[in-house]
């Protein structure tokens, strides 16, 4: 089994923006290439988990969305990491009914333990919000990162908060 760095898109990997879909929109966090880096020397794999509820919502299509996955996952293969996979839901309950991949639910990170034989336990997640904590606690795994760049946050079922996702990696290192 292998451990993975899981990744919330929108928040974490990206400044949030509403119903990102557009390249032009997308803007990389300080700091998202050096901590995937960090962890993929250390054996981790990386594997991205959204919510994509704007497709539910009709701002924007399937394509579109792998549209913006595949020069995503470019810029990262630049920078030489390798997403192993990217995991979203397209539904929102109030449009499209209740399913188990719309975190807080765990089912992306369980669809992505079994495809890719994942050690959820020995893992770890970083997410903005509190239903990605949720999800990852869910799921099983234990280490568990809230990113709130702005500080605004005081409560969470997370390991850490943090303001900077330097603060991760740089504490181990």
């Amino acid at each position: 089994m292998v451990k993975a760095l899981f990744l919330d898109r929108d928040g974490v990997i990206n400044i949030e923006k509403d119903y990102l879909y557009k390249i032009e929109d997308f803007e990389f966090i300080d700091g998202i290439f050096e901590l995937c880096r960090y962890y993929q020397k250390l054996g981790f794999i990386i594997v991205v988990v959204t919510n994509q509820s704007g497709i539910a919502r009709g701002y924007y299509s399937e394509d579109d969305f792998d549209k913006l996955t595949s020069w995503m996952l470019s810029e990262f293969s630049a920078h030489g990491i390798d997403i192993k996979k990217v995991y979203y839901c397209p539904h929102h309950p109030d449009i499209s009914g209740a399913c188990s991949c719309r975190k807080p639910n765990p089912g992306m990170f369980l669809s992505a333990s079994k495809d890719l034989n994942i050690d959820l336990k020995n893992s770890i997640l970083v997410g903005d919000k509190e239903r990605d904590i949720k999800a990852a606690l869910n799921a099983g795994l234990t280490t568990v990162y809230l990113f709130d760049e702005s500080s605004s946050v005081a409560i969470s079922d997370a390991s850490k908060i943090l303001s900077r996702l330097e603060e991760i990696y740089s504490a181990n290192t």
